[in-house]
């Protein structure tokens, strides 16, 4: 029984082992997009993304039928791509292990996830008022479900949101010397 806590430190190890590479590989990825304006523009994309997804919520069962997949289609996919390359530009440190980041990366890390906790909060509350307001109407249940789920992906976005529009420009010289290692 005390071998098997040593040979799941073992695996945990080496698991966080592979993700330290893959983090140095995709760090190399789009240099020349790791300034603050280009991460600004996806935070911004990202946004109306997100605000397309709750403009969708809003019209879906009450408007014109296809408005909703329009909506949620044009936000997910816009969304998907910014987040995604949003993640990989920010070096994924809203979602990384503390092992495989500095100092100053955990610490952005710790504010970022504090900000996002709080907004998910207050949107999670936004939802559940316009659930409340909406349950009278018809499918006023699927309506409400639809905003949640709107606001539920907006608010996993906001690390990536702050951490794109807040971190400085990259060192050039730190990624020269990390593409000189390679």
């Amino acid at each position: 029984m005390t071998e098997q806590p040593g040979r799941l430190a073992a695996y945990w190890e080496r698991q966080l082992d592979k993700m330290e590479e893959a983090e140095r590989k995709r760090a190399r990825r789009l240099p020349g997009w790791r300034t603050r304006k280009h991460r600004r523009a996806l935070a911004v994309v990202l946004v109306l993304a997100d605000l397309t997804l709750v403009f969708g919520a809003t019209w879906f069962e009450t408007g014109p039928k296809w408005v909703f997949p329009a909506c949620w289609l044009t936000g997910l996919v816009t969304g998907g791509f910014a987040f995604i390359t949003l993640r990989v530009l920010t070096g994924r440190m809203s979602g990384s292990f503390s092992r495989l980041l500095d100092e100053r990366e955990r610490e952005w890390r710790h504010r970022v996830t504090y900000i996002g906790y709080q907004a998910l909060s207050y949107l999670m509350l936004i939802a559940m008022l316009y659930s409340l307001f909406v349950a009278h109407t018809e499918d006023g249940g699927v309506r409400g479900a639809m905003m949640m789920s709107a606001l539920l992906v907006t608010g996993t976005t906001i690390p990536a949101i702050v951490l794109g529009w807040s971190l400085p420009d990259d060192d050039p010289e730190d990624f020269e010397e990390g593409m000189g290692n390679a």
